[in-house]
């Protein structure tokens, strides 16, 4: 697997890239892969790497060891905080999530233990979640005197519904990867050991697909979500029109009608 941590100047993130796959890795298990600001300047930086590296198909993200994906912020640095720097440290930390979430490529979380906080935001940033069967989620925000401040409040709503939403903001309850799946918090559970097999192979059926198709499904659904329902039509309809002119449909249409399998250029 090569490497290119040092060309980036990580110093919280383990970063690789192996084929099409980039693999980000939070490198904190001490402090079960807790974010702080370093942190968070780390993730922006590899993400921005994957997304301007077009041989990076998709990514995995996952955390060191085998407690925590991330166990949330640092809670030292939220002690000394101002809220002048609250607003700034929230608004750039839902900034990076933004980049995930739009990165034009698929992210998927491999959930392998605590996923608290601001680690359950980062999660619900990437456009799928698989859970090990020890994985634990929650936004317990509330209990230190704040609010879930990288998305939480918009993110958990739309995933789960403004229900269960409210029920796990307000209470600052955790739940099991179980559980997280009922709700349509996560996609999959499946045990530790096949975590990070059963995202390559998610990526891998991504991946037979044309890439100007997937870039494109995944600006519609995220962007469709942020508007109203006959606003995501018109906007699906220029994307479907766009896709309609590459050489991919071209392709994949022929591919179809010859019976074989289809080589797409990302073209």
């Amino acid at each position: 697997m090569s490497t290119t941590t040092t060309e980036l100047n990580l110093e919280t993130i383990l970063y690789a890239k192996k084929g099409a796959v980039a693999y980000v890795t939070l490198n904190r298990p001490r402090v079960l892969n807790a974010l702080n600001k370093r942190t968070w300047e780390d993730l922006k930086a590899a993400f921005e790497d994957a997304q301007d590296d077009a041989a990076v198909r998709g990514v995995i993200l996952t955390g060191a060891g085998d407690k925590a994906f991330i166990a949330g912020a640092d809670i030292n640095e939220i002690a000394q905080i101002s809220a002048v720097e609250a607003e700034k440290s929230s608004a750039f930390g839902q900034g990076v999530l933004d980049l995930i979430e739009n990165l034009g490529k698929p992210v998927i979380a491999a959930v392998n233990g605590f996923a608290l906080g601001g680690g359950c935001e980062t999660a619900m940033a990437c456009t799928i979640r698989i859970a090990a069967e020890n994985a634990k989620f929650g936004q317990p925000e509330v209990k230190l005197g704040v609010i879930p401040g990288g998305g939480g409040t918009q993110r958990l709503p739309r995933l789960v519904g403004k229900g269960r939403a409210l029920q796990l903001i307000l209470s600052g309850e955790m739940i099991g990867a179980q559980e997280a799946y009922r709700i349509g918090l996560v996609n999959e559970v499946v045990p530790a050991a096949e975590l990070i097999t059963r995202a390559e192979a998610i990526l891998k059926q991504i991946f037979s697909n044309a890439p100007l198709a997937v870039k494109y499904a995944l600006e519609a659904v995220n962007k469709g979500l942020e508007t109203s329902q006959a606003e995501g039509l018109s906007l699906e309809a220029s994307l479907f029109g766009l896709c309609a002119g590459t050489e991919d449909k071209k392709e994949g249409t022929q591919a179809f009608l010859q019976k074989r399998a289809a080589q797409f250029q990302g073209r």
